[in-house]
C-alpha cells in the first residue's frame, strides 16, 4: 500500500437494516486466543507464513498451500475457490505472472445462489520484491494468521446457529448471512506503486466478481453486491498503533469494532494494555494508566470527515460501491518495508489483541451470542452499555 490523499464523494445512506448482536462479557473471556499457533518459529497458523513469497514465485505456492490445507483439514464447511489472473509486471521482462486469489465462504445451509449477504474479511498474503529476503511480517502475514483464528473460532457457532435456526424453523431469508474470508494475491508494487503496478489480485477478483451474474431471481445480483461490508486488514502486529476512520459511510461499523475494542480493555483481555492484569501485578504503582486506543476514532463525527485514504486493496472494490472497513494504522509502523519487517519485530501481545478483536466483531457481525461453547451472560446487560 501506499499513503496517497485525495478528496473522494461518499453516497448512500448508512445501513441500518444490518443485524447486528453485542455478545456478552463471558462470551468476550471464553472467546480463545491464538497461543502457540501465533508462535513465529512452530505456531500452525502464523509461522508457515513468515517466508518470503513474492507472487508467482514458490514462497507464494507453499504460502497459498497452507491457506488451502487449514481450511480442507480444520473447516471442511467452508467452500474453497482460487480465483486465477496473470500480468505483465515491470520486472517480468514481458512474460505473465500468475497471481492467485483464495476465497473461503461459509453461508447458511439450503441457501440458494445469490441469496446470501456477507462480511467478507480481507487480507493480502504476498510480500514485496524488494529488499531481498524481505518476509513482511505485519505486511501482512500476521492479518492472514489472524483471519484463520477468526474462522475458525466463529465456525462451530455458526453451525450451531444455523441449526439451532433450522430447528425452530426461523432460517429464512432475512437472517441469511455469511462469512468470508478473502487472502489476495499481488497487492505489492513489484518497482514503483502505480495504477497498474499494485493490487494485481484485487483488481482481477473484483472486476471479475462485477461481471458474475448470479440466477435472476437472486436477491443480490452479482457476488460484489453480496459484500455487506469489506474489512481490509493491513500493517497490523507492531507495537501502539492507531487506526482512523477513513470513511463516513461506514464509520457505524468502525463505532462497534471500537466500542468491542473498549470492551475488552474494560475487562482485561487486552494483553498490550497497560492495564492488564498480568503487567499490573509487575508494577509498583497498581494505578490503572490511560489506555492507548488501537480505534481512536470513534467519536468523530459526519463532519470530520476529509476525504483522506490510504490506497490498498480495497479500491478496486470501493471503486464499485462496495462498502468497506478499512483496518490500516496511521502513521505506518516503523518497520513498513523495511528488511526489519519480520516475525521477530513483532509485538505479539498487539498480533494477539487484534485477533482477539477481529475474532469478537465477526461474532456480533454474524449474532452468533449463546452459540459459543461458554457460559453467557445474558446479552442485555452489554447492549444496555452506552455507545461511544
Amino acid at each position: 500500500m501506499e499513503l496517497l490523499v485525495a478528496l473522494v464523494g461518499f453516497l448512500g445512506l448508512l445501513p441500518t437494516a444490518l443485524a447486528y448482536g453485542a455478545v456478552s462479557d463471558a462470551t468476550l473471556r471464553g472467546l480463545p486466543g491464538p497461543g502457540a499457533d501465533f508462535d513465529i518459529d512452530t505456531g500452525a497458523l502464523l509461522a508457515p507464513i513468515l517466508r518470503p513469497r513474492v507472487s508467482g514465485t514458490e514462497g507464494s505456492r507453499a504460502v497459498l498451500q497452507h491457506f488451502v490445507d487449514f481450511f480442507r483439514g480444520e473447516l471442511p464447511e467452508w467452500r474453497l475457490e482460487l480465483q486465477n489472473s496473470s500480468s505483465t509486471t515491470p520486472t517480468s521482462k514481458g512474460q505473465p505472472v500468475p497471481f492467485v486469489n483464495l476465497v473461503a465462504t461459509r453461508d447458511p445451509p439450503n441457501a440458494g445462489v445469490g441469496d446470501v449477504g456477507r462480511l467478507a474479511l480481507v487480507a493480502h498474503y504476498d510480500s514485496k520484491l524488494e529488499p531481498a529476503g524481505f518476509i513482511g511480517a505485519i505486511d501482512s502475514a500476521a492479518p492472514c494468521a489472524m483471519l484463520l483464528h477468526a474462522a475458525r473460532t466463529v465456525d462451530k457457532a455458526l453451525t450451531k446457529k444455523w441449526a439451532a435456526m433450522a430447528a425452530e424453523g426461523t432460517d429464512d431469508l432475512e437472517d441469511k448471512k455469511g462469512v468470508q474470508i478473502l487472502l489476495l494475491d499481488g497487492e505489492e508494487a513489484f518497482k514503483v506503486w502505480s495504477d497498474t503496478d499494485s493490487l494485481y489480485g484485487s483488481r482481477a477478483l473484483a472486476e471479475e466478481w462485477e461481471n458474475t451474474f448470479n440466477p435472476a431471481a437472486s436477491t443480490y445480483k452479482t457476488p460484489l453486491d453480496s459484500i455487506d461490508l469489506f474489512v481490509l486488514l493491513d500493517l497490523l502486529g507492531s507495537r501502539g498503533p492507531t487506526v482512523p476512520s477513513f470513511y463516513k459511510t461506514t464509520h457505524w461499523a468502525y463505532k462497534h469494532m471500537a466500542q468491542i475494542e473498549h470492551r475488552l480493555r474494560d475487562l482485561g483481555l487486552f494483553k498490550s494494555s497497560p492495564n492488564h492484569p498480568l503487567k499490573i501485578a509487575k508494577r509498583k504503582n497498581k494505578n490503572k494508566r490511560k489506555e492507548p486506543l488501537f480505534l481512536n476514532e470513534a467519536a468523530k463525527e459526519n463532519g470530520d470527515f476529509y476525504g483522506g485514504y490510504i490506497a490498498d486493496d480495497h479500491l478496486p472494490f470501493l471503486a464499485r460501491g462496495v462498502e468497506v472497513l478499512h483496518i490500516i494504522p496511521s502513521p505506518f509502523p516503523h518497520v513498513w518495508h523495511d528488511i526489519t519487517d519480520d516475525g521477530k519485530h513483532l509485538d505479539m501481545d498487539t498480533v494477539e489483541d487484534w485477533a482477539r478483536l477481529v475474532t469478537a466483531f465477526a461474532a456480533e457481525w454474524m449474532d452468533l451470542e449463546g452459540f459459543f461453547d461458554v457460559q453467557t451472560k445474558p446479552t442485555a446487560e452489554v447492549t444496555g452499555k452506552s455507545e461511544l
